[in-house]
């Protein structure tokens, strides 16, 4: 954590009281999203595990390149004793001391001809690896966003629950000073005094738990997005949601990342599961080699040693089959068929999960906007007894407890309402995440968006290092499809046979029938005259 960072979490945590000051310049939920896109570190760690995941496909297919390995040694040996000899041309006889010098170097290639599926197996494995690791990719994306649109609608919420907080703060200390006034002048008595201090001292405490929770909310924002919040923009639109939840549970189970990773999950499964059973399979490899040596063989008629140089090549084919193995090779097999069995009830352990999740988020929403509804014509009722309570008060008809209770009923009201705002848009955005629709190609424009495929082909990661790679596997993978599945001999189990639960649904909530606007209101000619409803935003 930079330390700019640190001194911004820091000042979110401090400005308990400071909502205003705001930048000149409004910032965006799309610019939030955009840069927690980009610097979040838990996405970023998730993108560069995803590379490494890449990686093994490059490893996988290394089965079908030739290995090359080169080695080279050089002995000198001598010894302290010397022995005469004659020379020839001379006839002078000289010393010498016997020693050999021997230098060698080797040259090895290894060639995979057929493996019997295994290779073939191997790549189909991490292709699938990959697969699923970028829908985890996709799942994490979805996390992240979310938590960004729950951190920006807390943060709006909470500076719009201070702002009626300071303000029914402010009209209470006016109406205990009008209060003290009146008792001065003797029109009411001590006890309404009491009563508007006591409604003050418990609006400065709410004041101060509001202020505390934005100053929480304005701290996770700092958290989630990298920066502390500015002035904010009103939330904008989220993308469309389905007309109803069977379409969403359709969406949900062709486009969730939850159920794709299991998917991948169950492919790469079932590659192992045949990796395993090519082990029963034949092998053969090229093999090949070219060594030279050179080595002394004595000394020649002038006395000087002599070498000689020795040069070797072979090539040919190795084959073998396996035709014992203690029974290691079979339990491989029964142990990668009951791992595909794993991952394929995964799958319908995910489906169920995502399905559950678009249930309770649908059921939410429905719920929220319901309530949505109702705060609104709640807000616009307590807003006209607030309005009425006071006018009567004036005239004497309506004690001050009234006008204290009304304005409290109110405030009140207004929370609530903020509450189910930011209530209804989070379950939206939850019901476009459990569907596998909350990403930040459907929320953000003109950012760059992360590809793994692109990045993939930006990084030069090829399928092959030799243009034959292609008949070799070509030849593998047709020969690996054609080997007999070997008998099992695992004790039958007592589970009944997977059958995937594809009608299974479950209830939505009731579709909640939205108030309809009561009749206007008369005014009767002995009542004050009403203040006209104002727009509730």
């Amino acid at each position: 954590m930079t330390n700019s960072f640190r001194a911004g979490l820091l000042a979110a945590t401090c400005s308990l009281g400071l909502i205003t000051g705001a930048p000149a310049g409004a910032e965006t939920l799309a610019e939030a999203v955009a840069l927690a896109y980009q610097t979040n570190p838990t996405l970023r760690a998730q993108r560069a595990s995803l590379r490494a995941v890449d990686e093994t496909v490059v490893q996988a297919r290394a089965g079908y390149a030739p290995t090359v390995s080169a080695a080279a040694s050089a002995n000198v040996t001598d010894t302290l004793d010397s022995e005469p000899f004659t020379n020839r041309l001379t006839g002078q006889t000289q010393e010498t001391r016997p020693g050999t010098d021997a230098i060698s170097a080797q040259l090895n290639l290894s060639q995979p001809v057929y493996t019997g599926g295994r290779i073939a197996a191997s790549v189909d494995n991490a292709r699938a690896n990959v697969l699923a690791a970028r829908e985890q990719l996709r799942t994490i994306e979805a996390n992240i966003l979310l938590n960004v649109i729950g951190a920006y609608v807390d943060v709006r919420r909470d500076e719009e629950a201070v702002r009626i907080r300071q303000e029914n703060t402010a009209v209470l200390q006016r109406q205990l000073e009008e209060a003290r006034a009146r008792f001065e002048v003797g029109e009411i008595t001590r006890t309404d005094v009491a009563q508007a201090e006591g409604r003050l001292a418990l609006s400065i405490a709410n004041l101060a738990t509001t202020q505390a929770q934005l100053a929480n909310s304005r701290a996770r924002y700092a958290s989630v997005v990298g920066q502390n919040p500015g002035q904010l923009a009103p939330e904008p639109s989220l993308p469309p949601l389905p007309a109803t939840v069977d379409e969403a549970y359709a969406v949900a189970e062709t486009e969730s990342p939850l159920i794709r990773t299991a998917d991948f999950a169950e492919r790469a499964a079932r590659a192992a599961t045949r990796a395993a059973r090519a082990q029963f399979a034949p092998s053969v490899n090229l093999q090949g080699s070219a060594r030279a040596q050179q080595s002394p063989i004595g000394t020649n008629i002038f006395g000087v040693g002599s070498d000689e140089i020795e040069d070797r090549f072979s090539l040919g084919l190795n084959a073998s089959i396996p035709l014992f193995s203690g029974g290691l090779n079979a339990s491989r097999v029964r142990e990668a068929l009951e791992r595909e069995n794993q991952a394929r009830f995964q799958i319908d352990q995910q489906r169920r999960r995502v399905l559950n999740d678009v249930a309770q988020s649908w059921n939410q929403l429905v719920s929220a906007r319901a309530s949505l509804i109702a705060n609104q014509e709640q807000v616009r009722a307590t807003r006209v007894a607030f309005e009425g309570v006071t006018a009567e008060q004036q005239v004497g008809l309506r004690t001050t407890l009234d006008v204290l209770n009304a304005q409290q009923e109110l405030r009140n009201a207004e929370l609530l309402l903020i509450g189910a705002r930011r209530d209804a848009y989070v379950a939206e955005a939850s019901t476009l995440a459990a569907m596998g629709r909350l990403e930040a190609q459907n929320l953000i424009a003109g950012v760059p968006i992360y590809d793994p495929a692109y990045t993939v082909q930006r990084r030069g990661l090829r399928d092959g290092a030799l243009e034959y790679e292609g008949v070799l596997e070509r030849l593998d993978r047709r020969e690996s499809f054609q080997l007999e599945r070997p008998a099992r001999t695992t004790v039958p189990t007592v589970e009944a046979p997977f059958q995937p639960d594809a009608e299974w649904r479950p209830q939505s909530a009731p579709v909640v029938v939205p108030l309809a606007p009561p009749p206007p209101v008369t005014p009767q000619p002995a009542s004050p005259p009403v203040v006209g409803d104002p727009v509730v935003g």
